[in-house]
C-alpha cells in the first residue's frame, strides 16, 4: 500500500506542470524587448541595478495585465531601467487596497 501512494504521488508530481517564473536582467534588454517578455509570459522577475547604490540589485514581478496578478490586486503601472531607457512603462501587481477610494467615487 505504501508503494502505491508514493508511486501515486511520484507520478502526480511528474504530470504537473512547473510554476515556474522566469528571471531576466533588464539592463540586458531594450524596453521593446522587455515589454515582449513580459506579454509572451505574462509574468517574469525583473532585476536591474539600484539608482543610488549601483552595486546593489533590486528585482520585481512584472505582469502583463491584472489577469497576470492574484485575487485581490490589480495591474498599477511602474516603470523599469533598460539597456535603451531609464524608465520603460511596464506593470506590477497591487493590492485592491491601495486604490484610493476617492479615485472610485470621482474619477480624475
Amino acid at each position: 500500500m505504501k508503494k502505491f501512494i508514493l508511486l501515486s504521488l511520484l507520478v502526480t508530481s511528474a504530470a504537473t506542470p512547473a510554476l515556474a517564473i522566469s528571471r531576466y536582467n533588464s539592463m540586458s534588454m531594450t524596453c521593446a524587448e522587455a515589454r515582449a517578455v513580459i506579454n509572451r509570459e505574462r509574468a517574469v522577475i525583473m532585476r536591474y541595478p539600484a539608482r543610488r547604490t549601483p552595486k546593489m540589485t533590486l528585482y520585481d514581478r512584472y505582469v502583463a495585465d491584472s489577469g497576470a496578478c492574484d485575487q485581490g490586486f490589480y495591474a498599477y503601472q511602474d516603470y523599469l531601467p533598460t539597456k535603451d531607457r531609464s524608465s520603460c512603462p511596464v506593470y506590477i501587481c497591487r493590492p485592491m487596497t491601495d486604490l484610493d477610494d476617492e479615485d472610485l467615487i470621482f474619477p480624475r
